[in-house]
């Protein structure tokens, strides 16, 4: 495992190399490899040929050699010439920081959904590197062959095969944008909120999920440990419910092509009526993480930075020294854009409903009904769609103020009064 640290290309974006290489590592593990060696080698300049520098490549060759490592992941972009002159060089089998985060997904992927994003990503990838064999079908272990499979043998990719799948999958992926936006429709009508969780990888998306659906989605310690999208229905403190959508985890240098594949899934969080934007405060590189999310989010016509539906929710103040911890929480006090939290242990969790229902009830108007109280339906319905202040009953009627969406007092008034 080896991390390129590049010198400063000046756009003000520095991050930790060692909890660059902790992150590629942890890419390794996510697909069970077994990482042998790892380190951080300082560039002057990438060189056109291998990236690396001859005397580097040397020095990997030779580890390899002691370790009996089988595999080179550089944690880069490579070219195929770089890729092919590298193996040549280490005398190993090489794959780039690309192909690692594609081999994850592939082998991650369960829904009909997240196989096809991923199938598509993967076969842009393929088709660039002509030495690449196309094992996208071997599925017994997962992933895409980028590290060995039957196909390996296979010395060039029949392109004009990958341009029909891609083809074929772009047209699927089609359809289920088009079954999506069904959907958004149809929640539109009851209707809910969405509030959809975004983030980079491992920031615990899913364990703040699991703790405001009280659900049990997969939650581990673990990148990319959610990959397809869930939904859930929550109630907040006011009693207003809300759809709970839980997302793919963000990562530095995403490839474009799984950005474009994922474009699917990422329109439910363009859709949502409040994106929560989780952070890891305790991580050394959370600022550079906030970051890279932030550009994601921008590829998809988010702006984080003036669009008021992204709350930051700043989770895993647990992992922090006191003094950090009071500055977080000293911070959200004054902004009512972000709120600190730990998912894990519960903290803060009673702040962001709050949050919630304040950003839910904005635009909300608070009117005075007087509902027959022999008439259960209407009285039910206003209880569900909206929030009920107060009630006195007198006599036969029930006289409420209610704070009801202007959609909700306009469906109210044409089936209850009209």
């Amino acid at each position: 495992m080896v991390h390129p640290v590049l010198r400063d290309t000046g756009d003000g974006i520095r991050r930790e190399p060692g909890a660059c290489l902790e992150e590629a590592i942890g890419l390794a593990l996510a697909i069970d490899l077994e990482v042998v060696h790892a380190e951080c080698v300082r560039l002057n300049r990438p060189h056109p040929s291998t990236l690396l520098g001859s005397g580097t490549v040397e020095h990997l060759a030779k580890v390899a050699e002691e370790s009996g490592a089988t595999l080179l992941i550089l944690d880069h972009g490579l070219s195929p010439v770089q890729q092919r002159n590298l193996e040549k060089g280490v005398k190993v089998k090489v794959i780039d920081r690309t192909g690692l985060i594609l081999e994850i997904f592939g082998a991650r992927a369960r829904t009909r959904e997240g196989q096809l994003q991923v199938e598509l990503a993967a076969l842009t990838y393929q088709r660039s590197r002509l030495v690449r064999s196309w094992t996208h079908l071997e599925r017994q272990r997962g992933g895409f062959g980028f590290l060995g499979g039957p196909g390996e043998s296979q010395l060039e990719i029949d392109r004009r095969l990958i341009g029909d799948r891609i083809v074929k999958i772009r047209k699927e992926l089609e359809e289920v944008r088009r079954t999506r936006g069904l959907h958004r429709k149809a929640r539109a009508k009851v209707p809910y909120p969405v509030v959809a969780l975004v983030g980079y990888t491992n920031a615990g998306k899913s364990t703040l999920f699991n703790r405001l659906a009280n659900a049990s989605v997969f939650a581990k310690d673990l990148l990319f440990a959610t990959l397809d999208p869930t939904m859930r229905q929550v109630t907040l403190p006011s009693g207003r419910k809300v759809i709970l959508s839980d997302t793919v985890g963000f990562i530095s240098d995403l490839p474009h092509g799984l950005v474009a594949a994922f474009h699917a899934t990422l329109e439910e969080v363009d859709a949502a009526d409040v994106i929560l934007h989780v952070r890891d405060v305790s991580h050394p590189d959370s600022e550079a993480q906030r970051r890279d999310v932030e550009t994601v989010l921008q590829e998809i016509g988010i702006d984080a930075a003036g669009d008021d539906r992204v709350v930051e929710v700043l989770n895993k103040i647990d992992r922090l020294d006191p003094e950090d911890r009071a500055a977080v929480i000293a911070q959200t006090r004054r902004d009512d854009g972000r709120v600190a939290i730990s998912a894990i242990t519960g903290e803060g969790i009673d702040a962001l409903d709050s949050l919630l229902d304040r950003r839910m009830n904005v635009g909300r108007q608070v009117v005075e009904l007087s509902v027959d109280i022999r008439d259960g339906a209407a009285l039910a319905w206003l209880y569900e769609r909206g929030e009920v202040l107060e009630r006195h009953d007198d006599d036969d009627l029930a006289r409420l103020r209610v704070a009801l969406d202007p959609a909700d007092l306009a469906r109210f008034e044409k089936r209850f009064l009209g």
